[in-house]
């Protein structure tokens, strides 16, 4: 069953929309949803009166319409397949289910709807990769905001639960910093139970907000400064006429060590930075082999040959889409893992397509029956 449902995975991201197109949908309809059964039609007139300061005189549609806004942004970044979005989008989808379950107005559909929402989220995990700066920047201020605006507006409406009480919206917003932040100098407590279960809210989303953002934005910073160090030593080798092996499999291992022992210049290209030490005598570029910059970078616009050997089908076509709209004469050379891929490998028209695991089990039965392997039939069957 786990089988089954990683190859049909696998069919369905080859289309270079699964599953973050449908999450991305499905939490933007939950955020929908929740606005207006909490809020009605009229939710945006409630967003005017929260802006204007009037808050207080409908209290609870604090939660609600927090949590739908928050909904709303984050399934753009699902869209980018943004690591930052999905985490503050699973966030948001278990204070949703919170809200639906025990707030004001209980709607046991919609927060049965959130659960599956969140289940979805976490199975995917691993689909939401990308950690882009400008994206993490702007999804990480978004959720700053919107976690402040919780926490003083809900300090501000709660305050006549604290010790002493919170009166005013500059006072609500130095609580909310101070707890936040975990500071928490003590001048103002919490004195009831729903005030406590407020300060513990606001202490545990703003470690976690804060955590992730500062995360997500010095991740891709670092991350870059490795690639150009990595990559510094590949300038002095002139990128031409070479080949381009991408990934780190077992048979783009073995073809670029093929390759180099006949003399060849190779560019290795990896998604990782090797450790300190591996292959220091390599010339290597780190980076996404789907993006035309790093490509580039690569010479594959100048190379004889552009080999996508990866262990993931889609990203071996997408990486074959990218180097033919580069441009430049080298041949394209797409591996492929799984059987049931290969004529969508096809679609993007490689100039070769190798695919020597497909040939395995067809190649065993026939030398357990005795059929006659021929040196034409396995070069057939494992270059396509």
């Amino acid at each position: 069953m786990r089988e089954a449902r990683q190859r049909w995975a696998g069919v369905l991201r080859a289309h270079g929309w699964f599953p973050h197109v449908p999450l991305a949908l499905l939490l933007a309809g939950g955020g929908l949803k929740m606005l207006h059964a909490d809020l009605g039609q009229d939710w945006q007139r409630y967003l005017a009166l929260v802006m204007e300061g009037q808050f207080d005189q409908h209290p609870a549609l604090l939660p609600p319409l927090l949590i739908g806004l928050g909904q709303l942004t984050m399934s753009v970044g699902l869209l980018m397949r943004s690591r930052l979005a999905w985490t503050m989008a699973s966030l948001l989808s278990i204070a949703a289910l919170a809200s639906l379950l025990f707030g004001v107005h209980r709607n046991v559909p919609m927060a049965i709807y959130s659960a599956l929402v969140l289940l979805a989220l976490l199975a995917s995990w691993q689909t939401f990769d990308r950690s882009s700066l400008a994206a993490s920047t702007l999804f990480a201020f978004t959720s700053v905001v919107m976690l402040m605006m919780y926490a003083t507006l809900g300090s501000y409406y709660l305050g006549a639960q604290f010790s002493p009480p919170i009166t005013d919206l500059v006072t609500a917003f130095y609580y909310a910093t101070i707890t936040m932040t975990t500071v928490g100098y003590g001048d103002i407590v919490p004195h009831t139970p729903e005030s406590r279960l407020f300060a513990v809210s606001v202490v545990v989303l703003g470690v976690a907000v804060f955590a992730t953002s500062l995360t997500a934005v010095v991740s891709p910073m670092i991350k870059r400064s490795l690639q150009r160090i990595v990559n510094q030593k590949g300038r002095t080798m002139k990128r031409k006429d070479h080949y381009v092996v991408i990934g780190n499999t077992s048979l783009a291992i073995n073809t670029w060590r093929e390759l180099a022992k006949r003399g060849q210049s190779v560019t290795r290209l990896l998604r990782d930075a090797p450790a300190e030490g591996e292959l220091s005598d390599v010339d290597i570029v780190v980076g996404d082999s789907s993006d035309i910059d790093v490509l580039r970078q690569a010479g594959a616009h100048e190379a004889k040959a552009v080999l996508a050997m990866r262990d993931d089908d889609a990203e071996n076509a997408f990486t074959v889409l990218a180097a033919k709209e580069l441009g430049g004469t080298a041949r394209t050379v797409a591996a492929v893992n799984d059987a049931r891929h290969l004529s969508r490998i096809k679609l993007v028209q490689p100039d070769v397509i190798i695919a020597p695991q497909v040939l395995g089990g067809e190649l065993t039965a026939m030398l357990l029956t005795g059929e006659k392997v021929t040196a034409d039939f396995v070069l057939q069957r494992v270059f396509q």
